[in-house]
């Protein structure tokens, strides 16, 4: 893609109508315009790809435009032109973290002692200015001490705490904040629009959040997103090209923890790391998860209508108390802190997450205890396309078969093409009927977070359907099947068994025995591991 078609330098703002976001510095270098009440050196300050450098042109052609100084440069003249395309000679750039020393600052300085050549003001942006030399500042400071008229300094720096003092105090700071996912997402999808690129509203909001913060690496995400789903904006493209988590997974995850149900969260952490997700990064993502539920619970205006996710945040808003997701934030932001110092990424993030069962209120510890068959069940949820979902109670429209037919669950599934939390909602079913094209599975009321993931059931549902070679119509309904074992109880205990039959074999080894009793070896159990 030519340096003409990258969006974050096609779609830059031109003038201040156009610039999004940042108001109160476009509030203040509007009125000082308008009232010419300019100033000779102005900071602005801020994370990359806010603004910085955007502001500072866009100052520059208000300040040499040939219509006059004024806040809205007219965009047609010769040097409105030119500074759009990086030939005006008296807008002087410069980048600091190239240019650091005493030299290049003297030549640049010596340079602004001499009236324009053609503007009305000699413009000096220096970028990343915190990274000049000791010298090199010293030397600046001089010519702001007794500035020339014709001259305006404008410095960006992504790190003021390096500038020195003396220099602050000469100039006008402006702090450029981050901007809000939802802004940029806004604006990416006019881009998209302008462009005729066709897009997908999830994948927009994958690369805002993506983008943390900076308009400019969200275009460029932008860009790498079309590219790579070949034209278009694609959500499950664009996630697996960002790496990103699905937010399913966390949310299955909240479920989960909510249930109380240990075993059930150290599953989904091993579909996460069979999926090669990293572990970090989905801690990060859960803490942003608990962040915006926290929103939902104090300032529920603050989640917006469009919000994909908007239904499922309030409903674990309803079901954790502000307390419990104060603590879990916490405790997932102390976990990716301490990842590092973890065994391995697998151990740093099942403890962050055994941590926050460790700690969730003794009413939810309580409810863990109690059998599936002891826990109430939820209310019925309502049906969703061809799938329906009952409760307990709720008798579906098929015959019943009994255990042990021609028709084998666990067998079965080892033939479905199906895996993710799709699998996970097969692997704790039992099969409770199946007749004329319809399928009933059994789930204990322990998982019901994997019935009310509709995605996971239509995949589910296809996989069967693609297996029988005819139309399916799956219902999941909410029952005690602990005296049936689901196929997850039977992967459970062939590890059991896998692992009993290690350790014995450990044990039982020549050669670990002789160690034990020549050299007071000890046995590590915990560390041994089936092959």
């Amino acid at each position: 893609m030519s340096n003409s078609h990258v969006l974050a330098r096609k779609w830059r703002p031109k003038n201040f109508q156009q610039l999004t976001g940042q108001e109160h510095v476009v509030r203040a270098l509007t009125n000082a315009l308008a009232q010419n009440r300019l100033h000779h050196a102005y900071l602005f300050t801020g994370t990359r790809g806010v603004g910085k450098t955007t502001i500072a042109r866009i100052f520059a052609k208000s300040l040499n435009c040939e219509t006059g100084i004024t806040a809205t440069p007219c965009g047609v003249c010769g040097a409105c032109t030119e500074i759009d395309s990086g030939r005006f000679v008296d807008l002087i750039e410069l980048d600091a973290a190239s240019n650091t020393q005493v030299d290049n600052m003297r030549e640049l300085l010596e340079g602004a002692l001499y009236a324009p050549t053609s503007g009305r003001f000699k413009v000096y942006i220096i970028d990343e200015v915190h990274m000049l030399s000791k010298s090199a500042f010293n030397a600046m400071l001089k010519t702001l001490e007794e500035p020339p008229a014709h001259v305006k300094f404008i410095l960006a720096t992504t790190d003021p705490q390096k500038i020195p003092v003396t220099v602050l105090s000469r100039c006008l700071q402006f702090n450029l904040k981050q901007l809000p996912p939802a802004l940029i997402r806004d604006r990416l999808q006019y881009v998209l629009e302008q462009e005729a690129i066709p897009f997908e509203n999830g994948a927009l909001n994958l690369v805002a959040r993506a983008a943390r913060g900076s308009m400019r690496d969200g275009l460029s995400l932008l860009d790498q997103a079309i590219a790579y789903s070949s034209g278009k904006v694609d959500e499950s493209l664009v996630r697996t090209m960002l790496g990103a988590i699905d937010q399913g997974y966390l949310f299955d995850l909240l479920q989960t923890l909510h249930a109380g149900d240990g075993a059930g969260l150290l599953c989904i952490a091993d579909e996460m790391a069979m999926r090669s997700i990293e572990l970090e990064t989905a801690l990060q993502e859960l803490a942003s998860l608990l962040h915006r539920i926290a929103l939902a619970q104090t300032v529920p205006q603050a989640i917006p209508d469009d919000e994909p996710e908007r239904a499922r945040l309030f409903e674990l808003a309803q079901q954790f108390t502000p307390e419990e997701i104060q603590l879990d934030y916490q405790i997932a932001i102390h976990g990716r802190n301490e990842i590092e110092l973890a065994p391995d990424e697998y151990a740093g993030f099942t403890m962050t997450l055994l941590r926050m069962l460790a700690f969730a209120p003794q009413g939810a510890a309580a409810n863990a205890a109690r059998s599936p068959a002891q826990k109430t069940a939820p209310k019925p949820l309502p049906s969703h396309g061809e799938i329906s979902v009952h409760a307990a109670k709720s008798e579906p429209a098929v015959a019943r078969i009994p255990a042990n037919t021609e028709l084998d669950w666990n067998t079965l599934l080892t033939q479905l093409k199906v895996h993710g939390m799709a699998l996970q909602l097969a692997k704790n079913s039992v099969l409770k009927g199946f007749a004329e094209g319809q399928l009933v599975l059994g789930l204990a009321p322990q998982h019901k977070h994997l019935q009310s993931n509709k995605l996971a059931q239509e995949k589910l549902q296809a996989a069967l359907a693609e297996y029988f070679a005819q139309p399916v119509c799956l219902t999941v309904e909410l029952s005690a099947v602990a005296d049936v074992v689901t196929p997850a109880d039977a992967e459970q205990q062939e590890k059991r068994t896998s692992q009993n039959q290690a350790e014995q074999a450990i044990k039982q080894d020549p050669f670990v025995r002789e160690a034990q009793a020549q050299l007071g070896a000890q046995l590590i159990e915990n560390l041994i591991k089936p092959v």
